[in-house]
């Protein structure tokens, strides 16, 4: 049931914050702590024990699963599982979860019980995601992370915050109702083949799709490529990020991003793997693009906050160069840069957040000579903008240079185009740095340094990336079972109307499971 707790406490804790919370700002930003964090206290204990526990020669274990009946006339099962990739993105979310209501805690004065009850139910959604094992309760989930957040940003945002909540919502909406209609193709291809009906995705890795397979990828590759974002599906990004709270920025780039990357890398790749090497070159340049025009958007924007945003879709471009790079460095530091975009730039839209509500604007042209007045929060930004960059000795560094070493093996032309990316990137980050941080002091800008509660949120991420960057091998090792699954599957070539049941299972067998549970 471990699995199944990762998802209700959450959901419990954001109902308790709402109904309860009325009465007391208080109780309700602290019942969403302790609710996340049991979350982050059972998903670390779970990866200490598949670190030191699992041989990680056994590439077919998944850790732990649970599965039971649901709707059985539809073929409906709540079947949930983990591997190493989505353990981790699991303990991204709890640990950003518990930073974004901490970071709110003076932010949010309006509607407080009903901020952390969106709060915990996007986090119930991607948590969700992250472990769904039937396509239709990954599609539960999947939509259930959109309502909240558009409440989130559409009530507690700034000034066009409607505008973009809307824009928002019509966005992904629209790319997860592609996506069901890709799962409805598979649901009844596969029932024409073998009499069942069922979502589980173990029975659907067994299904021969002929011809179609290309049309029922690509309902799958846009709905998470609008998530990732990748150009040309990006314009919602900025405004989303430029509108939310600062709370809401944390989550979309470092955890609603990743449910794309994670989708590509669950669900497109092993399901439709001829498909998805059809069109490799294509992502692979849509990667590309992402990574240019992301940066060069970046270093036009005058307001910081959209700056940060723009960012996002450069570095989330190398992902989806990696990806489709078919190779085991790079889908290794496809997740690397994952989890360690979600920390830096996460941290970025804090300061970006922090100096808003002191000093109520973004415009990078208004402000400057802040290093002397807050030194502490310019040496913290120096940092993150250095993570930003991909210095050497932080993890973005090691997520980027295994990218780029694996897709210089599928397409050098491609990776060199993209390497260039990461001179504008130290263009942008450094401008950051230099705007407002530098230059002419202002003499209006008098404010308190950052306090107790943000260096301490601050020195865990810190510390974090710059473990990830001096020792990755905790992570690549966790990983390194599903990868060489996937990788073995892509590099033989092996088409879905190739594959038999007996083969699906070969594939991604749930039966060799050393923390299994079973439920009646």
């Amino acid at each position: 049931m471990i699995l199944v707790w990762l998802v209700v406490i959450p959901m419990i804790a954001g109902l308790l914050a709402w109904i309860f919370g009325k009465s007391s700002n208080l109780f309700a930003r602290w019942i969403s702590v302790l609710g996340i964090g049991i979350d982050l206290v059972i998903s670390v204990v779970l990866w200490i024990q598949h670190f030191a526990g699992v041989d990680l020669s056994q590439a077919e274990s998944w850790l732990v699963q649970i599965k039971a009946p649901w709707i059985t006339e539809l073929g409906i099962s709540f079947h949930l599982a983990i591997d190493g990739i989505s353990l981790l993105l699991i303990i991204l979310t709890a640990l950003l979860g518990l930073i974004s209501v901490i970071i709110s805690w003076t932010e949010i004065q309006r509607r407080v019980a009903f901020f952390h009850f969106n709060i915990m139910w996007i986090l119930a959604g991607i948590l969700g995601v992250f472990m769904a094992m039937d396509l239709f309760l990954f599609y539960f989930f999947w939509e259930m992370m959109l309502i909240p957040m558009y409440f989130l940003i559409g009530i507690w945002g700034h000034e066009n915050r409607r505008y973009a909540a809307i824009k928002f919502f019509i966005f992904t909406q629209a790319s997860g109702l592609l996506m069901l209609l890709s799962i409805l193709g598979l649901y009844f291809i596969h029932h024409s083949q073998t009499g069942v009906y069922t979502y589980n995705y173990f029975d659907l890795l067994g299904t021969s799709l002929g011809g179609i397979s290309k049309f029922l990828m690509l309902g799958f590759f846009v709905a998470f490529a609008v998530k990732l974002p990748a150009f040309p599906f990006h314009p919602w990004l900025a405004d989303a990020h430029t509108e939310a709270p600062t709370a809401g920025s944390v989550i979309l780039a470092g955890l609603l991003l990743k449910t794309g990357a994670y989708g590509i890398i669950r669900f497109v790749l092993p399901l439709f793997p001829e498909a998805s090497a059809e069109i490799a070159t294509l992502a692979m340049i849509l990667g590309v693009i992402s990574i240019i025009y992301g940066a060069i958007l970046a270093f036009a924007q005058t307001d910081l906050k959209r700056l940060v945003a723009y960012t996002s879709v450069s570095h989330m471009g190398f992902v989806l160069l990696a990806l489709f790079a078919f190779n085991e460095q790079a889908t290794q530091g496809a997740i690397m840069q994952m989890i360690c975009h979600g920390f830096s730039t996460g941290a970025l839209f804090i300061l970006v957040g922090r100096l808003q509500e002191l000093i109520h604007t973004r415009d990078m042209s208004r402000m400057g000579g802040l290093w002397d007045n807050v030194p502490r929060m310019s040496g913290i930004a120096m940092f993150f903008a250095l993570a930003s960059l991909g210095l050497p000795g932080i993890g973005n560094f090691v997520g980027e240079f295994l990218i780029l070493i694996g897709s210089f093996q599928a397409n050098k032309v491609l990776t060199i185009i993209a390497a260039s990316g990461l001179v504008f990137a130290a263009i942008y980050s450094l401008w950051i740095i230099q705007q407002v941080f530098h230059g002419e002091k202002r003499e209006e800008w008098k404010f308190p340094d950052l306090r107790a509660r943000f260096i301490g949120v601050f020195a865990v991420m810190i510390i974090i990336l710059v473990v990830l960057g001096l020792y990755p091998r905790p992570v690549i090792d966790t990983v390194k079972p599903s990868i060489d699954k996937m990788q073995r599957n892509m590099e033989a070539g092996i088409s879905v109307d190739q594959i038999n049941a007996e083969t699906a299972f070969m594939i991604y067998d749930d039966e060799k499971i050393p923390y299994y549970e079973e439920a009646d």
